[in-house]
């Protein structure tokens, strides 16, 4: 029981992450139904200006811990969401009125530009992270195994469901979150009542680039390392997680994230790390086949 307990808050703090992700693939898709698998390289490109950022703030003998994580999530966000907002503004937005297999080959394109141009810059070996949160609580311990929720796996799920709750009164409290549902249901129609639909899908992809640092943050201070290629996998998992809780639903996303996290680790601690992979990627099959728009997701009418 003690080690399910461990396993269920490690799969929790690791689906928190890929929820993280997940939202913006899903907040992309749900206007303009595009899937942006540059998504998870804005993500990894999050995390190397966070770790840069630290190194410089270190430097300057800033060295007191809230401050120097509250500054680099700022920085974090801020460029990040400038490397999201150029991403559209020059690869999205002269292919939105073109054949629908465009846009998707130029996303494939820019995840594989993103990569190699943090490759050549930063090198393609891993870049090392000391811990800088470190202790925890002890839930329990029996036969001399302890039971621990790290102050590190708070946070993240802290941070994780604050945003979620956030982003989920921003859409349907505030003029944005109308703009953007009106985009979704009908851009030449919201476009005739005065919506910027070229604004509002920017302001999109600028909230999902955000998101995905916050998640590059995380992920950098969780496992204490990072490379080039980190946004890859994580934008592989969490596109995963998006479709499974049903792609264009943000509760979904996050219920997806939590699911594809959930498995990865109970399969890693009960049978095989090896086929981690193997048992997320079956399960969405599994789950697709008898719903096929996802666990929250809503299924498509077309009116004719």
């Amino acid at each position: 029981m003690e080690y399910f307990i461990q396993q269920l808050i490690n799969g929790v703090t690791l689906g928190s992450i890929y929820g993280l992700i997940a939202i913006g693939y899903t907040m992309v898709y749900g206007i303009i139904g595009m899937i942006n698998f540059a998504h998870g390289d804005i993500f990894m490109v999050g995390a190397f200006i966070a770790l840069i950022t630290l190194l410089a703030i270190t430097a300057m003998g800033i060295t007191f811990l809230p401050v120097v994580l509250l500054i680099v999530l700022i920085v974090s966000m801020l460029m990040t969401s400038v490397w999201g907002w150029s991403v559209e503004r020059i690869a999205y937005r002269p292919l939105r009125g073109s054949f629908r297999l465009a846009p998707l080959i130029t996303a494939i394109g820019m995840s594989i530009v993103l990569q190699n141009f943090v490759q050549v810059v930063q090198g393609a070996r891993v870049k090392p992270l000391p811990p800088q949160i470190t202790g925890g609580i002890t839930i329990m311990e029996k036969d001399g195994f302890l039971v621990q929720l790290s102050y590190m796996q708070i946070l993240i799920i802290v941070t994780t469901f604050l945003l979620m709750a956030g982003f989920t009164l921003l859409i349907n409290k505030t003029s944005l979150g109308r703009a953007q549902r009106a985009c979704e249901q009908d851009q030449k129609m919201a476009s005739l009542l005065g919506v910027n639909v070229d604004r509002t899908i920017s302001l999109t992809f600028v909230m999902g680039a955000a998101l995905a640092s916050v998640a590059g943050v995380m992920f950098l201070l969780y496992y204490g390392v990072i490379d080039f290629y980190i946004g890859f996998l994580a934008g592989v998992k969490a596109f995963t997680a998006a479709v499974l809780g049903g792609i264009g639903s943000l509760p979904g996303a996050m219920l997806g994230g939590l699911l594809i996290g959930l498995i990865e680790t109970f399969w890693s601690g009960y049978f095989s790390v090896e086929y981690k992979d193997v048992a997320a990627f079956s399960i969405l099959a599994i789950v697709l086949i008898f719903m096929p728009s996802g666990l929250l997701g809503k299924p498509e009418v077309e009116k004719v």
